[in-house]
């Protein structure tokens, strides 16, 4: 296989971050989370601060992009303007070589690009819950909270610009509970399909 672009979906506190880490670490391979930001913000012209302030963030509201964007005729609402530029960023981190991307609509951004392998780790409530406690000191009614919040965002964010379904397994080429498999089983699980599909 000359490249291989896998992209992570993920729930809040199912160890997706960790997961993508591990897995390029493993790879020998760049991993992309915030630094897609980075890379948006300097292609674009936008500051940084903005694509933080929105990542991943619903943006389906009318009312949202008036407020944030403004709606003069022929303007672009600023939060279409971030997804544009990330998505842009992204599509160039995949043309420079193999990589792992975590997150933001990259299997979607991706979508027909030879050996692309898109992943969507879940994992049940209570153990999410149980990481959130352990990883960021949390107590368990705010990270359940968090847990709940973040996920809605994700998921409204991903179904307006992908025009598919966050965490519906047909969206995927592979779903994972690492509830089920751990960190480090969900990495071996990856690893074993890719070398599985790979032609």
């Amino acid at each position: 296989m000359d490249k291989l672009i896998i992209t992570i979906g993920r729930q809040y506190g199912s160890g997706g971050k960790e997961i993508g880490q591990k897995l390029a670490e493993r790879l020998g391979i760049p991993f992309y989370d915030k630094e897609l930001l980075t890379a948006a913000a300097k292609k674009s012209g936008i500051c940084e601060e903005m694509f933080a302030a929105h990542d991943e963030k619903p943006t389906n509201s009318f009312l949202y992009s008036l407020v944030v964007g403004g709606y003069a005729a022929g303007s672009t609402p600023i939060n279409h303007k971030l997804f544009l530029a990330q998505f842009d960023a992204i599509k160039s981190l995949a043309k420079e070589g193999s990589c792992v991307i975590l997150g933001r609509c990259a299997d979607y951004a991706l979508e027909g690009e030879k050996n692309l392998v898109n992943v969507f780790i879940h994992a049940d409530i209570s153990y999410r819950v149980r990481r959130g406690i352990a990883t960021y000191q949390l107590d368990p009614d705010k990270a359940k909270d968090i847990i709940q919040k973040t996920d809605k965002g994700r998921a409204s964010y991903y179904n307006f610009y992908s025009g598919k379904k966050w965490g519906q397994a047909d969206s995927y080429d592979l779903c994972i509970n690492s509830a089920k498999t751990g960190i480090d089983g969900a990495v071996d699980m990856i690893l074993d399909f890719v070398d599985r599909v790979k032609k």
